[in-house]
């Protein structure tokens, strides 16, 4: 067996279970995973506002249907004629790669709002099989069964 000293996954220790318990409840008011956003909009109004902070050309390649388009550098400028503060956004991006939902959740609480970040992104969204749009009209590709469940749309998680 080996030592945990030396042992990368325990070489630190893990957080005790009350430590742990506040990281990840604290995570979950700051993110909301692709699935979960999707079902919030399939069933209607969702209460939160989901907002794609990508260039105008992102937002032709594809977005998520529904979603409001403000860029990251036009916030400060645009949120207020846009946005109502009382109403929860979930921003996003292109994905995992990339912290432009990040910045632009930053960009609405610096002015207020209450603000999640979609994990995954515009590329979860396509790679989980939900519908998007682009310039051209709607759009769907194949669920990446890396991502998605094969037989259904709930991972069970």
């Amino acid at each position: 067996m080996t030592s945990t000293a030396t042992h990368p996954v325990l070489g630190t220790a893990p957080a005790s279970p009350a430590a742990a318990a506040a990281y990840f409840g604290a995570s979950l008011a700051f993110h909301a995973d692709v699935s979960d956003v999707a079902a919030a909009l399939a069933a209607g109004d969702p209460g939160f506002v989901l907002l794609d902070s990508r260039s105008t050309a992102s937002w032709d390649q594809g977005h998520v249907p529904g979603a409001l388009h403000l860029p990251t550098a036009l916030i400060a400028e645009q949120a207020d004629q846009l946005l109502d503060r009382s109403v929860p956004v979930v921003t996003y991006c292109w994905g995992p790669g990339c912290n432009g939902a990040t910045r632009a959740a930053l960009a609405l609480a610096l002015l207020g709002y209450q603000v999640k970040e979609m994990l995954g992104g515009f590329e979860y969204w396509v790679r989980e099989g939900f519908a998007y749009e682009t310039w051209e009209g709607a759009a769907r590709a194949e669920p990446d069964l890396l991502t998605a469940p094969a037989a259904s749309g709930d991972c069970g998680c």
